[in-house]
């Protein structure tokens, strides 16, 4: 009989170590190896049959298009490329207490209500909390089938004997199966249990939507295999004091990864946003120094938000650059552009910027905006209210425009906005065919500051004498 080995695995990256130490080679965490037992092959153990052999196709060959189930939620389809695909797996993640298992459960109710039969399998609440929940929901009266259990085994039983289309699995990480002797939510459970549900969904043409929890530096906890697996990973995101979420696709094998679904919480539940622009932007006041609206894009969907910043003389010897919502790095590279190329010396002075409503921001065509914030703050001076500013600054000053100015300029018009700040791109400034605004256009950043120090230096002047130093 041969004797088991012992391996020790990583729990935050999952490397494997022959012995064990105090910290990962891997990932540099301490105090994360944990032994696993394996048990060796047996020498006498029988040679591989012949078997059937996999079969190849062309490449041109005929396709079926993949049917979806459509949830009903139009936000969670839009993110998941169209609606759900039978026979895939999705992995949702996201901060303790920011509304996984309600989205779900909502999902689930949805689908009953259509006729398609669910399974709502808890591994973290009782089903007495589950269905407290649905009650407050107003889905208690849904056919939804609902189990609190987080052995593999007995799961997989009942999933077989009910066949269900669309299962929830919170979470993955309280599962565990009795062919491993590792505890529950360690590495090896976590791959496992994955592995073995991947399968079954495949197997059987059901869509798995499994639950993870979240590290605190932000991603999905256990391994990253596990990323792998499935078909789609969605990062549930915002602030528990905001009342909004934004649902966003880091992988999607069905759709694109750039598309973003935004809810509000309320009393019943997440409700859908289709207007993020005006959740975004509502409550701004007069128009202010230091802010400036953003025409962004987040996948296919115009979104319009407010960058608030601050320059405000540094009470400690180093100045503080504070970020929220945006790259730390990005706001460093703009400020050094402004000392370089626009003269703006930010010596003694701290910096903090902000995207208002806690949306989080990654495209560079929000360069400008934050730039024109930040002048505006530095020389005190109020930017246009009726203004949005998008482009993007390049090391040497000059400002380049972005993709799909039109779908930006057509949100913008919508909500009231009557010009934009732009790059310049080769044609006159004001009211062209293409565009839904009047362009203000601008070449370098240099221009830019010009102008807002010409109006902040001007003293009192009428609204046509700043629009015409704008359009200048």
């Amino acid at each position: 009989m041969p004797k088991p080995s012992s391996t020790f695995v990583c729990q935050s990256c999952g490397s494997v170590h022959s012995k064990w130490a105090g910290r990962c080679d891997g990932c540099g965490s301490w105090n994360t190896l944990v032994e696993e037992v394996r048990q060796a092959a047996s020498p006498a153990s029988p040679k591989r049959r012949g078997g059937r052999a996999m079969e190849f196709v062309a490449l041109d060959a005929e396709i079926k298009d993949m049917p979806r189930c459509i949830t009903g939620i139009a936000e969670f389809d839009r993110v998941a490329g169209g609606g759900l695909v039978p026979g895939s797996a999705l992995l949702v993640g996201g901060d303790p207490g920011i509304g996984k298992s309600t989205l779900l459960l909502q999902i689930t109710g949805q689908l009953a209500r259509a006729g398609v039969k669910t399974a709502y399998i808890s591994g973290e609440e009782s089903t007495g909390q589950v269905q407290r929940r649905a009650i407050r929901l107003g889905l208690s009266q849904e056919s939804i089938a609902l189990a609190s259990e987080t052995s593999l085994g007995p799961i997989i039983d009942g999933l077989m004997a009910n066949k269900p289309d669309v299962i929830i699995i919170d979470s993955i990480q309280t599962l565990w199966t009795d062919q491993l002797g590792a505890a529950p939510g360690t590495v090896a459970q976590v791959r496992a249990c994955a592995q073995e549900l991947t399968r079954y969904a495949k197997n059987q043409g059901a869509c798995i939507i499994l639950v993870g929890h979240v590290t605190k530096d932000g991603q999905i906890a256990g391994p990253r295999v596990v990323e792998h697996m499935v078909d789609a990973v969605l990062y549930f995101e915002g602030d528990r004091q905001q009342q909004f979420r934004i649902l966003r696709a880091h992988k999607n094998r069905f759709g694109p990864t750039d598309e973003i679904g935004v809810f509000e919480m309320g009393e019943k539940g997440l409700g859908e946003v289709p207007n993020p622009s005006a959740l975004f932007l509502d409550g701004r006041g007069d128009a202010a120094s230091g802010a400036s609206v953003f025409a962004g894009l987040e996948g296919t969907r115009p979104v319009l938000t407010e960058i608030q910043a601050l320059v405000a003389p540094a009470a400690f010897g180093t100045p503080r650059r504070a970020v929220v919502g945006w790259d730390n790095s990005r706001l460093a590279m703009v400020l050094a552009v402004l000392e370089a190329r626009c003269g703006v010396s930010f010596a003694g002075k701290d910096v903090y910027l902000n995207v208002a409503g806690g949306l989080r921001i990654n495209e560079p065509a929000a360069d400008l905006a934050v730039a024109a914030a930040i002048a505006s703050s530095v020389f005190d001076i109020a930017l246009p209210a009726d203004c949005v500013v998008f482009g993007e600054i390049s090391l040497s000053g000059d400002v380049r425009p972005v993709g799909r100015s039109d779908a930006r300029l057509k949100e913008a018009a919508k909500l009231g906005f009557n010009r934009a700040i732009c790059a310049h791109s080769g044609q006159k400034p004001g009211k062209n065919d293409n565009y839904a605004l009047p362009l203000i256009a601008i070449k370098t950043l240099p221009d830019l500051i010009r102008r807002v120090e010409a109006v902040a230096n001007s003293g009192k002047m009428t609204d046509s004498d700043v629009n015409r130093i704008w359009a200048a």
